[in-house]
């Protein structure tokens, strides 16, 4: 697939995801996610986070999943990412790694970002895709999400990707005062 059509579908991506949003106002209490979101998703190149057989499907708003991975809904990583309020200073925890795409978002909204990974293979490739598309302000670990990542606790803002039934207490204990999940 060419980098015109990839641009052109990351666009209708966007589009939709606008539209979800107002359609949800009552359920989102506003009817709009924060600019700086919308124009970070806009940029980033999920095709890059998927294999190529999953490619042409990298930016319909559904879950896709390979041998490897299972990639979220792109309405959900947008509120997800919403609903942290980022700011530049922000010291991010995203739990659950998987190929990378929520990190780079973050990454592209604060200064710091670590992400924990329980699968190593996929932690190892992920780690150097994002090398790769040159983002140097993400360390992705190798370990279980439910105890944090204490050697860089405290964390502003917590995001968990992965889908655990209780927010484990350990995670919450690396949470800065002021922060927020």
């Amino acid at each position: 697939m060419e980098n015109r059509q990839h641009d052109v579908m990351r666009q209708q991506m966007i589009a939709e995801i606008v539209a979800d949003a107002v359609f949800l106002t009552a359920q989102l209490g506003k009817s709009a996610f924060a600019s700086r979101v919308i124009e970070v998703m806009g940029k980033i190149p999920r095709h890059e986070f998927v294999p190529l057989e999953l490619q042409p499907y990298a930016y319909l708003n559904r879950r896709c999943r390979s041998a490897t991975a299972d990639h979220l809904a792109t309405l959900l990583i947008a509120l997800m990412t919403d609903l942290l309020e980022l700011r530049p200073g922000d010291v991010t925890l995203e739990v659950g790694a998987g190929v990378g795409f929520q990190a780079a978002i973050l990454a592209e909204l604060v200064d710091q970002v670590y992400s924990i990974e329980l699968i190593e293979e996929l932690a190892l490739d992920t780690r150097r895709r994002l090398q790769r598309l040159g983002y140097s302000n993400i360390e992705i670990g190798v370990g279980n999400g439910y105890y944090g990542w204490n050697q860089h606790a405290p964390f502003d803002k917590i995001v968990v990707t992965a889908a655990p039934d209780l927010i484990p207490p350990p995670l919450l204990a690396s949470s800065s005062p002021a922060g927020k999940w």
